[in-house]
C-alpha cells in the first residue's frame, strides 16, 4: 500500500511535534511493508543535489518549495504536495497532518476520488495568538474539512476527540502521540551543553518548546523571578529555556526583556540530539506552561527521562500529568510559583519520575500507535 504524508515540514525532525510524530510513525509503517512518501519543505530539509527524492530510513522523502512566510508556508506547500501526490506518486492513501493542511483535503476527493484521505487533528491551531483573523478563519474551516472530507479522522488526544464530536458532530478515532522510552542514564562526562551554559546537574529547571506565545514562557519567567525573589532556598537554581522563534521574533524579544538582568535565566536556543538529551537528563524538573496543546510530545519526552513535569491544567496536559505530574492553574503565575516551590522542595522526585516513565512507556509507545494507524489504513 502506498501512503503519502502531507502537512509536516519534513523529516528527519529538527524540531516540531508533528514532524517527530510523522518520522516515528512513517519509520514503523515502512517496517510493516508500506510504501511511504513524506513531503518536506525545501527550507526545512536539505535538498539532495541529484533528485527531488531522497530515501531516509526506507521512507521516500520528497522535497518541494513553499512560500516561506507565517501565513503562506504551510498552505502553499500542501497545495503543491497534494498535486504532486495525485499526479506523480498516485498513492492509495493521502494522510494530512494538521488542520491547516487538511483545508485542502477536498482536492484529492475531487481530482482522484479513488485515493483515500486520512486527516490527523493535532491541535486547535486557531487558538494560537500568532494568527490573525483571516488565518484563524482558515484554520476553523480546516477543522471542518478534517472532520468531513477525510475518510477517517484521527485525533491525538481524547480532549480533541470530544471536541470534534461536539463541534462537528463527527465520530473520530483517538490515536495519541508517542514517545521512545529507553533506559537513559545521566551522562555528565559528555554533557558539553551543561558546561556551555554554566549548568550543574539537577540545579536547573527546564522548558523545551518553540518560543510562541501560547506555550506560556512569559508566565514561567515571571514565576521563576518571583520564586527567586521570595525564597533564598532556591538561590542556586537556574531556569533553562530551550527553543527558538517560529516566525515569532517579537515574542522572543519580549521574553528576553522580561529576563533582562537575571543571570539565572538561560536562553539555550534550539537544541537537539545529545545536547537536548543531556538537558533533559540533568534537569531537576521540567515545566510546560502552555495555554493550548494537542497532546504535548515535550511532556511525554520529559516523562520518558524520568522527570516530574509541572504543567498547566489544560485538558490536553491533564491527560498525561494528572496522576504522574504536577499541575497549576492555566495562566496563573502565583499558582505556578507555588507549585514550583512545592515540587522542587519535595524529596520524592526520583520516585515520582520513575512512575511517570513507566506510565508513558505503557500508554504512549510508538509501536502500538503505528499498529493502530496501520489498521486504519487497511480498514479503508
Amino acid at each position: 500500500m502506498k501512503i503519502a504524508m502531507i502537512g509536516q515540514k519534513g523529516i528527519p525532525a529538527i524540531y516540531g511535534g508533528i514532524e517527530r510524530h510523522v518520522e516515528e510513525l512513517a519509520t514503523r509503517l515502512v517496517g510493516c511493508g508500506f510504501d511511504v512518501s513524506v513531503y518536506g519543505r525545501s527550507w526545512y530539509v536539505q535538498q539532495p543535489k541529484s533528485s527531488n527524492q531522497n530515501l531516509y530510513k526506507g521512507i521516500k522523502l520528497i522535497i518541494l518549495p513553499s512560500i516561506k512566510t507565517k501565513n503562506l508556508d504551510a498552505i502553499t506547500h500542501t497545495f503543491i504536495s497534494t498535486l504532486h501526490a495525485i499526479f506523480i506518486i498516485k498513492p492509495d492513501v493521502i494522510h494530512y497532518h494538521g488542520v491547516g493542511p487538511s483545508l485542502l483535503s477536498w482536492i484529492p476527493k475531487l481530482l482522484a476520488p479513488k485515493i483515500k484521505v486520512i486527516a490527523t487533528f493535532h491541535c486547535i491551531d486557531r487558538k494560537h495568538q500568532k494568527w490573525g483573523f483571516i488565518a484563524r478563519l482558515a484554520l476553523r474551516i480546516g477543522e471542518w474539512a478534517a472532520c468531513h472530507f477525510a475518510d477517517r479522522t484521527i485525533t491525538v488526544s481524547k480532549t480533541l476527540q470530544q471536541y470534534c464530536s461536539e463541534a462537528y458532530n463527527k465520530d473520530v478515532l483517538y490515536i495519541p502521540n508517542g514517545v521512545n522510552v529507553e533506559e537513559k542514564n545521566s551522562i555528565a562526562k559528555r554533557a558539553e551543553v551543561l558546561k556551555k551554559f554554566g549548568l550543574k546537574k539537577e540545579k536547573y529547571l527546564l522548558m523545551v518548546s518553540r518560543l510562541v506565545r501560547h506555550k506560556g514562557a512569559h508566565y514561567l519567567i515571571q514565576a521563576f523571578c518571583d520564586l527567586k525573589k521570595n525564597d533564598k532556598e532556591f538561590s542556586d537554581l537556574k531556569l533553562v529555556i530551550a527553543g527558538d522563534s517560529a516566525f515569532t521574533d517579537d515574542y522572543v524579544k519580549e521574553l528576553k526583556r522580561l529576563a533582562k538582568g537575571n543571570r539565572d535565566i538561560v536562553f539555550a536556543g534550539f537544541q537537539s540530539g545529545k545536547a537536548l538529551e543531556n538537558l533533559f537528563l540533568n534537569s531537576l524538573v521540567v515545566i510546560h506552561p502552555s495555554e493550548s496543546e494537542g497532546l504535548p510530545i515535550a511532556v511525554l519526552e520529559a516523562m520518558s527521562y524520568g522527570k516530574v513535569v509541572i504543567a498547566s491544567n489544560i485538558p490536553e496536559n491533564m491527560e498525561i500529568v494528572k496522576k504522574h505530574g504536577v499541575s497549576f492553574e492555566n495562566k496563573n503565575i502565583e499558582d505556578l510559583m507555588a507549585k514550583m516551590s512545592t515540587a522542587i522542595a519535595a524529596n520524592d522526585l526520583k520516585k515520582r519520575g520513575e512512575l511517570a516513565k513507566q506510565f508513558v512507556k505503557k500508554k504512549y509507545n510508538w509501536e502500538g500507535i503505528a499498529k493502530k494507524t496501520k489498521e486504519v489504513y487497511l480498514g479503508i
